[in-house]
This record gives C-alpha cells, structure tokens and sequence, in this order.
C-alpha cells in the first residue's frame, strides 16, 4: 500500500492489513490539525465490512496533557479545553481493549473485559470516520460517548464535556446536531442488538503469540499524498 490516505470504504483487497499487523489508532486535537492521541494496536481484521484491533495491555500511547504536565481530566471542566496543551506517553493500565470499526461510521465499538476476561461492557466512542493510510487509521473525537452494559442498557456519557466542547468553540451548532445524531443512530443499533454487538466479540481472546507494538518516534508524521 503507497502512504496515502484514503476513505475506509476505499481500496482493494491487497490494502488490507492482515491479521497480526501493528498499525496506529490516532486521533487529531479538535482545535488544530496535530494529533494528539496515538495508539499502536494489533490488527485483528480487516475486511471491506469490518476493521477490528487489539490495543494490548501496557502499549506505550500518546495523550494530551496540559502544558505543565496536569492530566486533563485532573483540570476543572470550565477551562480544560481553553487551557494550552502538550502530549505526553504512557503505558495503558489494567486489560487491553478491542476496537470495531465499520467503514464511514461515525463512530467504533471498543469492548472492556475486567482482569480473568470478565466482560465489562460495550463502549461507543463518537469520532469522525477514520481515515485509512498505510500504517493505521486517522480520527476526531466528538466528545459524547455511550457505554453498553452486558444487559444491554445503555447510557450517555461525557454529555458535560459535550455541552462545554460546543460553549467553547471546538463543535458548532451543525457539527454538534450531526454528533447528537450519529448518536440517535448507534443507540437504535444497541436497541436493535445489531451487528457489531450481536456477533459474539466479548468471547473473543488475543492470540497468544503476538507481542506488544511499539510506539514510532515518527508516529504524529503526515502521510505524504492525502485523498479523500
């Protein structure tokens, strides 16, 4: 596959990354066009209808921090997203996550498990549809997230930090409907218990021989030829 970034419906078979590949989950900072969070992860498949990745326990991540080094969420809501910002690197804490992703959703399913693979719950995080280039997948976070519990309820979160990412700026009026809208659309896939999570991923488990991905010292790099 050339660098260059595409539409995930785009693309031929030959540009899917097999099974056990490293590639890159990142996501752009809403007030600029730098990434701000960078995951390595694990492809577990990659199909025209599907893009399914393992972010292992302990994979050293990119995330935002304040200037001086305070996590963002330690920061009072009313100036967390008015205060500057650096990135900083960490290893991800507790069980490993999987990601499904459905081209041109507006949104992924990430699923959490307690340690001794107890399932915790489904989580729906709002972003942009991602990106495709040759080492990974490009997003943006729209702040409103859904969190599915093995019974199926369902709840909003993150509403507080989705009213004040629009008080501030970081999401218009119009940007804010079509955020509030994909998440109309996800809730009716939980109520309808459609696909992805009717298809038995919470009994999925990690190959055993894959290892940890690592983080490139050129992970924030730009693709050289950008497409739509």
């Amino acid at each position: 596959m050339t660098e260059q970034m595409t539409s995930e419906t785009g693309g031929s078979r030959e540009d899917r990354w097999a099974p056990g590949e490293h590639i890159l989950w990142r996501y752009r900072d809403n007030a600029s066009e730098s990434f701000h969070i960078c995951r390595p992860v694990t492809v577990v498949q990659d199909t025209p209808e599907l893009l399914a990745v393992w972010m292992a326990p302990g994979t050293r991540c990119v995330k935002p921090v304040l200037a001086d080094g305070t996590s963002v969420h330690q920061e009072p809501l009313a100036t967390r997203y008015t205060k500057p910002r650096t990135t900083t690197t960490s290893r991800w804490f507790g069980t490993g996550v999987l990601k499904l992703a459905r081209p041109g959703d507006p949104w992924s399913v990430w699923l959490f498990w307690e340690r001794g693979w107890r399932f915790k719950n489904w989580y729906v995080n709002l972003e942009e549809p991602r990106a495709r280039w040759e080492h990974g997948v490009d997003s943006r976070d729209h702040f409103l997230d859904i969190a599915v519990a093995p019974d199926r309820h369902w709840q909003w979160l993150d509403e507080d930090e989705f009213a004040e990412a629009r008080r501030v700026g970081l999401l218009d009026e119009e940007q804010a409907g079509r955020v509030r809208a994909a998440g109309l659309a996800a809730v009716r896939e939980v109520e309808s218990w459609a696909t992805p999570f009717a298809d038995g991923w919470e009994n999925w488990r990690p190959d055993p021989r894959w290892g940890v991905p690592e983080l490139p010292d050129d992970w924030d790099r730009t693709p050289a030829h950008m497409t739509t």
